[in-house]
């Protein structure tokens, strides 16, 4: 089917615009994080929600750019797993308290936006034939969902590692003046370990999902292939993450650290697995 290159050229402009908007949202936020203002913090607030809805405007238009689901390469899916990020962030820092989080959410998200849009960025095209399956749209959907929430939670659980060394109140040196602005450590806590318990069953049900695509593609749920191996591994350390927090005997921050490692191991999948290493998931960063 025909490229719309109408759509295509637009998708483009409005990645390239959700982009500039973010990066000036984390200009607000810095000024903001640094300065406690409420009204650089609301200015944040509104970009946010404007970058954050043509951020959408630039997923769905590559979509319908090529007439079909807008996944179908690393390109597509980095800017759908940051979309889905940003729109989860939306909805949970609305409280003035967390307004802080902007700068360790926006700070990730714009560096995957921009390495996507230079390194990755693949024209819109047919996806290859190994992609045209009826499971495409649900594995990758759920798996984006996983990873979306994954980097909230990450990020929430960095912040608070650095505000337990901090406490409210007993902040010093150059890591006192970056903590000094963060809520408390039992709230960040408390986002990275919800957001945690979201990650773990979707991210599971995603790699599920695969194992039931690869059974219909390949003839097998699982291959030990290095990019399901990988997802295994991000999995279970979310698992191993939640079962630590509410382990008794655990310190929180422990498991802060497993959490953290948890993304890390997710973003070494995304770029690492899918660009260096030769497997059945090669083609992932293809358009």
């Amino acid at each position: 089917m025909p490229i719309n290159q109408t759509y295509a050229n637009f998708s483009d402009l409005s990645y390239k615009t959700a982009v500039l908007v973010y990066t000036f949202a984390l200009v607000m936020s810095l000024v903001s994080y640094t300065r406690s203002s409420e009204k650089t913090a609301g200015m944040t607030q509104t970009l946010i929600w404007l970058g954050l809805i043509i951020h959408g405007v630039s997923v769905v238009l590559r979509g319908l750019s090529a007439n079909r689901f807008p996944w179908g390469n690393l390109y597509e899916y980095v800017a759908t797993t940051t979309l889905i990020a940003m729109a989860v962030a939306a909805f949970i820092i609305q409280k003035r308290e967390l307004r802080a989080l902007w700068p360790w959410i926006l700070t990730p998200v714009l560096a995957l936006l921009f390495y996507n849009g230079t390194v990755l960025y693949s024209e819109s095209a047919p996806v290859v034939p190994a992609l045209r399956s009826f499971w495409l749209p649900f594995h990758v959907s759920v798996v984006s969902i996983g990873a979306g929430v994954g980097l909230i939670s990450g990020a929430a659980s960095l912040a608070y590692i650095l505000r337990n060394k901090q406490p409210q109140g007993e902040e010093t040196g150059i890591f006192g003046k970056l903590a000094k602005p963060l809520p408390s450590a039992k709230t960040l806590d408390m986002v990275a370990y919800r957001c945690g318990i979201w990650a773990l069953p979707v991210f599971g049900l995603g790699i599920v999902l695969g194992a039931l695509w690869a059974e219909a593609a390949w003839g097998r749920f699982w291959g030990w292939d290095p990019k399901e191996t990988v997802s295994f591994v991000t999995w279970m350390l979310y698992a191993a993450y939640l079962h630590a927090r509410s382990t008794a005997g655990w310190l929180a921050e422990k498991s802060a650290w497993i959490n953290v490692l948890a993304f890390a191991t997710m973003v070494f999948n995304l770029f690492f697995i899918n660009q260096v290493v030769s497997g059945l998931h090669s083609y992932a960063g293809l358009n």
